[in-house]
């Protein structure tokens, strides 16, 4: 039998690389999330994270968090969103890709696009994935809903 703890490093950064971070081991869960924040966060369709203990997360640089996000204050990359005992890290966001990570679940899959398809193998939540605490995730204190997002006609030009 083999007692050996798992030995694996990451390594990853922001696009400048002024923040520079590294997780020990595999991941406690690897998703994919389609909810506004996470859409506007990232400027793609979705968001693509692991999270691990924060104890074998270590992290060097400035950064300046925004919604429980950390982003680079030189280039403005998201890189990581740290609460409690645990650090999500964005899998774009790893030196060396492609990873060996597999997203195990999708959230708010309602706000997926038509032309991207179900993982085979992802269970899919309509809205944030429950934990054992009761508690949703990721960042569940101030998301966006979709009754917060203004109407085509509540917007204004750029000024």
């Amino acid at each position: 039998m083999n007692d050996r703890i798992d030995e694996t490093v990451r390594f990853g950064s922001c696009y400048c690389r002024a923040v520079t971070f590294r997780v020990t081991g595999q991941p406690l869960r690897v998703g994919i999330c389609h909810c506004a924040d996470c859409r506007k966060t990232s400027g793609s369709a979705f968001s693509a994270y692991a999270v691990w203990p924060i104890s074998v997360f270590e992290q060097t640089g400035q950064t300046s968090t925004y919604g429980n996000r950390s982003f680079c204050v030189t280039c403005g990359s998201r890189v990581t969103w740290v609460h409690d005992d645990e650090a999500e890290v964005m899998i774009g966001s790893l030196d060396v890709v492609p990873t060996d990570l597999t997203p195990e679940y999708e959230l708010w899959v309602g706000r997926r696009e038509n032309w991207l398809h179900a993982l085979p193998e992802a269970r899919q939540f309509d809205h944030d994935r429950e934990t054992e605490r009761g508690l949703s995730e990721p960042g569940a204190p101030g998301r966006t809903v979709e009754t917060d997002v203004p109407r085509p006609g509540e917007l204004l030009p750029p000024v």
